[in-house]
């Protein structure tokens, strides 16, 4: 596979150098609102209106650093879900080694690796104001958006469940008493399909509305498997969404929400780089591969099994499983206006089941085959009162309870492939513990119960001077009951805890507004993880002991600013993040086989700028540019006795770049009337060297790379009907995902980001 030198820029470095050069420079995104300006507003900006802090208010004028896109531009830059997200948001990575589950997000360097089902990330994601607490439906909720806003630094003090990351708001179109359709239909390359609609209405006018909505997706597979002659990857996934809205008067209103969804199509198939040289000649550090020797032959897995047409796209898997998720829910949002006062109640239920065979050891042996299984419940209520107190004062205070019941019932299939070595009379299965031959299980039971209480608290000191304070209280209360097992039936240990976890966060700001058009910030958050039980397999019970709480104290100074009469938009923020007890997964060698770990690393610092450019120079352009520094560092973590200390956070790059331009050129028709509107639009982001693991492996890293997207169409005269045709990764970037390091069976397990897709497309808002 090729990957680019620390120095090489290559083609899309260079368009975003030249696109840079004509936006006045690179200043780099904290807040950015990509809209294109429709043709009666002169090429201004348009006001984005978020609910970060849990009301509607101009972007311009929250003091929080927040992404914020539209509807227009997810459909412009063809974003399909959640991973699509950081192309778009400098400082976000979301990585999964799985097909249809279980996304790792990273925001500013916080986040976490944990792939099991009991695994709580550092980011929360929220569809519609319920927190989607499982991983397992994470994924299911991307269509019929109106708008997604990533917020950056813990949140806690307005939002029901705390992170110490930041959160992730989907807003979905709601229901209208006006009747409207939107959609799109895609076809590209793989045979990839893609439709998504929307339809909605009255039912009864003024008081009941309703909207439809749903989305489905397939293809044939980007990878090709040698072993079967076809090709692997496929997607398979649908979902979809009824919502009612009643307003039966004008003070309250409620809105109920269904929602299901299923994937059903292929696990992820991973390219196997081997290690284990059979040649002095090929033996690098460690005693493992040198980099210039993977594919030379010289190379093998633990069974001899060498990958050498360095072909990242293609492979040898003996099995072909299904990433299996059936997902449903249903959620009440509730607004009742009281006199001054405002009244929430947001009810959220989430269901979800996975049944995932993988072929961990991407080859045609039987080396490491795993199965994971999980079925999972949530239910969730949130109560918030806002009002304001007086002139000067405003008010939030909330509640919040979650109760989440998860069922596991994993496994590992190991080194089968040399199970006829140890068959005996008294061992027909050929099953040998000791030798790491068996079968091993991990299946458990989680239920865990939250408890918050929030409020925050705005003081507005003079005209220009507004004065912020927040606290909150967190209990999380854990029940874990979980059993080590070999060939399914026979226990190699149970364990059984129950553990509480609670804590006091807030926040503490001041914002000022020297001009219209200027703001300025300061803030102080505090963030908090609860801690909890480890959810991977281990034969040791030691591992299971429950972990601390993890807690970041954020400081943040910012600046929001519109200049050249709404033509130009900056906004920049700087970071300082002390992190203390931070949760860490890894993967190491015990016992000669790869074992998960899960603890506390002493703590680590994070600190850095990122800015944003968003410049409307004429009627139909608009340029964005953004970007993020980002140092990151632990400090005094030691693991398994080797001292990780100064070492780099895993998905924490130091550089995270992208830009956007889009331009409206109507046209003339030959009778004089408008013909219509080209629409042209290219994206580039850029993401440094990035580790994946905590121990900053050269092996298990990704180097600099870039990636452009682009979009050509038009658009009808009336704006209803658009048609044209796109492009991801236009240049074939090959880049890596994600890394499992299993070099204890001498192989590294590789997820690759997808290669060069492109297609038309057909769209419609009426």
């Amino acid at each position: 596979m090729t990957r680019m030198d620390k120095t090489g820029i290559g083609r899309a470095g260079i368009a975003f150098m030249l696109l840079s050069g004509v936006a006045l420079g690179a200043l780099h995104g904290t807040a950015r609102a990509q809209s294109a300006p429709p043709a009666d507003t002169d090429g201004v900006l348009q006001d984005i209106v978020v609910t970060a802090q849990k009301r509607s208010e101009n972007l311009q004028d929250v003091p929080v650093a927040i992404t914020a896109l539209t509807a227009e531009t997810l459909e412009k830059m063809d974003v399909r879900d959640v991973q699509d997200l950081p192309a778009l948001t400098p400082g976000l990575q979301i990585k999964t080694s799985d097909a249809s589950a279980n996304p790792k997000v990273f925001i500013r360097g916080v986040g976490l690796n944990d792939f099991n089902a009991n695994a709580a990330g550092a980011v929360g994601i929220y569809a519609d104001g319920v927190f989607v607490a499982s991983p397992l439906a994470q994924l299911g909720q991307f269509f019929d958006l109106e708008r997604v806003e990533v917020l950056k630094g813990p949140q806690g003090t307005l939002y029901g469940r705390n992170t110490t990351g930041g959160a992730i708001n989907l807003t979905t179109r709601q229901p209208t008493f006006e009747t409207t359709s939107d959609g799109s239909l895609e076809y590209g390359r793989f045979n990839e399909v893609k439709a998504e609609a929307g339809v909605g209405g009255a039912l009864i006018p003024g008081k009941l509305a309703m909207r439809l909505a749903g989305v489905y997706q397939r293809d044939d597979g980007d990878t090709y498997n040698r072993y079967t002659n076809d090709y692997v990857n496929a997607v398979n996934r649908w979902g979809g969404r009824a919502s009612l809205l009643f307003t039966p008067t004008d003070d309250l209103s409620v809105t109920v929400q269904f929602h299901g969804g299923q994937n059903r199509g292929d696990s992820r198939s991973f390219q196997a780089r081997p290690l284990i040289p059979q040649d002095a000649s090929a033996a690098g550090p460690g005693g493992l591969c040198a980099p210039g020797y993977y594919a030379s032959g010289l190379c093998t897995d633990a069974l001899g099994y060498a990958d050498t047409d360095n072909n990242p796209y293609a492979g040898a898997y003996n099995v072909k499983g299904k990433d299996k998720v059936d997902t449903w829910g249903a959620s009440v949002n509730v607004r009742w206006d009281v006199g001054t006062a405002t009244l929430y109640s947001i009810t959220g239920f989430d269901s979800a089941e996975r049944s995932d065979l993988e072929d961990t050891d991407a080859s045609p042996n039987n080396l490491l085959t795993s199965t994971y299984k999980a079925t999972q419940h949530d239910v969730s209520q949130e109560l918030r009162v806002e009002a304001p107190l007086g002139d000067k004062w405003r008010a939030v205070a909330g509640a919040y309870f979650l109760h989440d019941y998860l069922n596991t019932s994993s496994q590992y299939d190991i080194l089968r492939d040399l199970r006829p070595m140890f068959v005996t009379d008294d061992n027909p299965t050929g099953f040998s513990l000791e030798n790491n031959v068996a079968t091993v299980g991990y299946p458990y039971t989680q239920i865990s119960d939250s408890y918050a209480a929030f409020g925050q608290v705005d003081y507005q000191l003079t005209d220009r001077i507004t004065l912020t304070g927040g606290l909150r209280y967190s209990k999380d209360d854990k029940d874990f009951r979980y059993r080590s097992t070999v060939e399914e039936v026979v226990d190699v240990f149970s364990y059984a805890a129950s553990k509480s976890f609670d804590s006091v966060s807030g926040r503490a700001s001041v914002q000022v507004k020297p001009t219209d058009d200027v703001m300025v910030y300061a803030s102080y958050n505090r963030g908090y993880k609860s801690g909890g039980f480890f959810g991977g397999y281990t034969r040791d019970p030691a591992d299971l002991a429950p972990y601390a709480d993890e807690t970041l104290d954020a400081y943040e100074v910012g600046a929001k600013t519109e200049l050249w009469n709404k033509r130009l938009r900056l906004n920049a923020a700087g970071f300082y993040y002390d992190y203390s007890n931070l949760q860490v997964f890894q993967i190491v060698t015990r016992d000669g086989i790869p074992t998960q770990t899960f603890n506390n690393a002493a703590n680590a610092r994070l600190y850095g700028v990122d800015a944003d450019i968003t410049l409307a120079p004429l009627k139909g352009l608009e340029i964005s540019l953004g970007g993020e520094y980002l140092n990151s560092e632990y400090l005094n973590y030691v693991s398994e006795g080797e001292s990780l200390s100064g070492n780099r956070l895993p998905s924490a790059p130091r550089w995270t770049l992208s830009g956007l331009v889009s331009y409206d050129q109507p046209l003339d028709g030959s009778n004089g009337k408008e013909a219509g509107t080209l629409n042209a639009s290219v994206n580039v982001s850029y993401r440094s060297l990035v580790y994946f693991d905590s121990h900053n492996l050269s092996r298990l890293s990704q180097s600099g790379y870039w990636l452009t997207d682009a979009r050509l169409g038009w658009t009808a005269p009336n704006g209803t009907i658009s048609l044209g045709l796109w492009v991801r990764n236009l240049f074939d970037q090959t880049y890596i995902m994600d890394i499992n390091n299993l070099d204890s069976f001498g192989l590294d397990s590789i997820s690759m980001g997808s290669p060069r897709r492109f297609g038309g497309y057909l769209s419609w808002h009426f």
